[in-house]
């Protein structure tokens, strides 16, 4: 057997399955905690062709929880950090770079054609809805991260559709909202666990709270997402996925 880096993904999923994600060209939008651990986990996995979708920079406070969050990398833009990185894993993987944040009024600047899958891992609800509202109308699988700030416990994450949630703050509002557009399902990552109350700090003693955060909850949800993505792209999936 020829030795390369996806052998072992091979055994678990078989050479035809892993030419499959080869070709496969998935949406990353917002490479933050959640979609920066999604996004390298779809990389390794031998997924084709990402296109990343953010214009943060990677700040200070960014080290507690993403992954291509480095004393070395504060202050570049996170698409071009996770670029780097993500060809020094594959060499071979196509990335195309949006340096912008995507909201309602600029969708016309992506080619939702293109897409096999979409990752929603972006903050603003208004964004969400937009991306829900697009994959329907183009039939483009997606799946959505709900809230990820102010939990502690990772093993409260599941996957269901966003009308089977609960206690998430962030999946009430997207239920409402999505209910009004006609929209009758989405896949989405959220947790069980209920919020902490944040402690006050420095950085969230003003009216507008900064939710917490810790290194294994996002992780784990952006790693959950990627999961999902790989499953569906190659038809497998577990006896307890929902339908």
């Amino acid at each position: 057997m020829t030795v390369n880096q996806f052998n072992r993904t091979e055994i678990l999923i078989g050479k035809d399955n892993v030419q499959k994600l080869h070709k496969m060209h998935v949406a990353v939008f917002g490479v933050g905690g959640v979609g920066g651990f999604a996004a390298e986990a779809l990389v390794r996995s031998g997924i084709g062709h990402l296109d990343l979708i953010d214009n943060d920079t990677v700040s200070l406070t960014n080290l507690n929880r993403q992954i291509i969050a480095l004393h070395s990398t504060v202050g570049m833009n996170k698409v071009d950090v996770a670029e780097q990185r993500f060809k020094d894993i594959n060499p071979q993987i196509i990335i195309t770079k949006h340096k912008k944040f995507f909201l309602p009024e600029n969708i016309s600047d992506f080619d939702f054609s293109d897409y096999d899958y979409i990752i929603d891992a972006i903050d603003t609800v208004a964004g969400k809805i937009a991306l829900a509202q697009i994959a329907q109308e183009q039939n483009i699988p997606i799946i959505s991260a709900m809230g990820a700030g102010n939990k502690l416990n990772p093993c409260s994450f599941c996957v269901t559709d966003i009308y089977k949630t609960k206690e998430c703050p962030l999946a009430k509002v997207m239920r409402k909202e999505l209910k009004a557009r006609g929209i009758k399902k989405l896949k989405v990552v959220y947790s069980e666990e209920h919020a902490i109350t944040p402690a006050v700090s420095e950085e969230n003693s003003g009216k507008r709270q900064t939710p917490g955060s810790i290194a294994f909850v996002p992780s784990v949800a952006g790693l959950i997402m990627a999961a999902e993505v790989t499953k569906d792209l190659i038809a497998i999936h577990d006896d307890k996925d929902d339908d």
